[in-house]
């Protein structure tokens, strides 16, 4: 009887019973897997690469008459040092971490990155 009953389908088994792969949003914010980290990385990188170019335009706009009138001093100078900061540790530095995190373990062969869940809060 419990042979008949182990393998009907949608029968519970307790101890015995399959993980069920988490999806949507939260398979991707709780995730320990290093390609999807490394995928997260990147997309954060890209998204700043974006907020980083709106900086430089709203700059060379600022450049392209020899009278700018769109910043005044105070706003271009936090202007290109916001454009310089975000450019440096919000587009860079997570770009270089996306492909460490994606990278390196497919080629040195690992299953997965040491730490993995600590990785993932990072």
């Amino acid at each position: 009887m419990a042979t008949a009953a182990a393998g009907m389908p949608g029968v519970s088994r307790g101890l015995f019973r399959r993980p069920t792969a988490k999806t949507g949003f939260s398979a991707w914010i709780t995730t320990v897997d290093h390609k999807r980290i490394g995928l997260l990385y990147g997309y954060t990188a890209f998204f700043f690469f974006l907020i980083g170019g709106i900086e430089a335009l709203l700059i060379r706009s600022q450049l392209a008459t020899p009278a700018g009138k769109l910043l005044t001093e105070a706003q271009y100078d936090q202007l290109f040092t916001m454009h310089g900061i975000t450019m440096i540790f919000l587009v860079v530095m997570p770009m270089s971490s996306a492909f460490f995190n994606y990278l390196i373990p497919l080629q040195i062969g690992a299953r997965d990155v040491a730490f993995p869940r600590l990785n993932a809060f990072s």
